[in-house]
């Protein structure tokens, strides 16, 4: 993909953020296919994903670092950041908060809100 240029007032940093198993990643894939960044969405299970570029993150199917990459939407550039939604890597969480624009909250339909998605919510209140 060819970069192009944004002034500052057209970049916008956008976290997304849950707990485990959430669907963070597959949420990603889905921005970057339908802002035309990809040409197909990776997938979890098959370890093709574009943010889990780590072979431990391929292999457990979760994502331990947060992972940055930018798209264009509306004229605007979008730096989106993935991140990590186990605790062991909450860390890598309150770091990307301090650093964004705006979050998506990722919420699971069958186990709601669960803790770490309360704490990411907290921290992002802060």
């Amino acid at each position: 993909m060819k970069r192009k240029a944004a002034p500052i007032e057209r970049v916008r940093i956008i976290g997304i953020f849950a707990h485990v198993d959430a669907g963070k990643t597959t949420t990603s894939e889905a921005i970057l296919y339908y802002s035309g960044r990809i040409h197909r969405t990776g997938d979890i299970d098959d370890g093709d994903t574009q943010l889990d570029w780590m072979e431990q993150e391929r292999e457990r199917g979760i994502t331990i670092t947060a992972a940055a990459t930018a798209c264009h939407w509306q004229d605007h550039r979008i730096n989106l950041i993935d991140t990590p939604g186990h605790i062991d890597f909450s860390a890598e969480v309150v770091r990307s908060i301090r650093v964004i624009d705006g979050a998506v909250i990722v919420l699971c339909g069958v186990g709601g809100v669960e803790p770490q998605t309360e704490s990411v919510w907290m921290h992002a209140n802060r």
